[in-house]
């Protein structure tokens, strides 16, 4: 492994791990931050373990700083180029330094039961579509959600419904993903999917 660890803490072992996509900008409504502190407070406070792109920009920091405060263990990976662009956060539990996209891409599935993407811009598209593909070739069977908040994805899941209708696609690629416009109900969703389970969380972190 080409990758530089950063072990800052070391939280009980988490009941579940999920890899989030979500974007490196805040968005233009506080909707969107809402959203990515709500995802990653939701992960700390049942036990859950978070890993991301490792920036501490726009809607990845703002997750993680949730997740960190609720006491999610967070796992970033982030490639060496993108360090200072995407200001690499520091308080991640384990922080890996990777020499490329592959690279990242390949550990963030490895350490993760389900995958969920947020509202993002073209590389949560990217690290998005390719997690659907595996999924449909068989390369892995984790449960692959989008979080469609304020129809952010109206368009594209029309766009893929029209693929279907044209015969580029079929239902059952459709089916192995699973939309939702509600964080809560999409995570717990994820995680029950992939046959773990989320405790229940403290009054204190809700």
């Amino acid at each position: 492994m080409t990758s530089e660890v950063t072990p800052l803490k070391t939280p009980a072992k988490p009941a579940f791990s999920v890899c989030v996509y979500c974007g490196s900008r805040p968005g233009n409504t506080p909707e969107f931050a809402a959203m990515a502190h709500q995802v990653g407070n939701w992960i700390g406070a049942h036990g859950g373990q978070l890993v991301f792109g490792g920036g501490h920009n726009g809607l990845m920091g703002i997750m993680a700083d949730a997740a960190l405060a609720a006491g999610a263990r967070v796992v970033g990976v982030i490639p060496k180029a993108l360090v200072e662009k995407e200001w690499a956060h520091s308080g991640c539990t384990e922080l890996h330094i990777v020499q490329n996209m592959h690279e990242r891409k390949r550990m963030m599935a490895e350490h993760a039961d389900a995958f969920l993407a947020l509202p993002g811009g073209i590389g949560t598209l990217e690290e998005f579509f390719e997690v659907w593909t595996w999924r449909q070739l068989g390369y892995h069977d984790k449960p692959v959600g989008l979080l469609n908040l304020n129809g952010y994805y109206d368009s594209l899941l029309g766009f893929l419904a029209s693929a279907v209708t044209q015969g580029f696609m079929s239902d059952w690629q459709m089916e192995l993903i699973r939309t939702d416009s509600d964080a809560e109900r999409l995570l717990q969703a994820l995680v029950q999917a992939a046959g773990l389970t989320a405790p229940t969380a403290r009054l204190d972190q809700i």
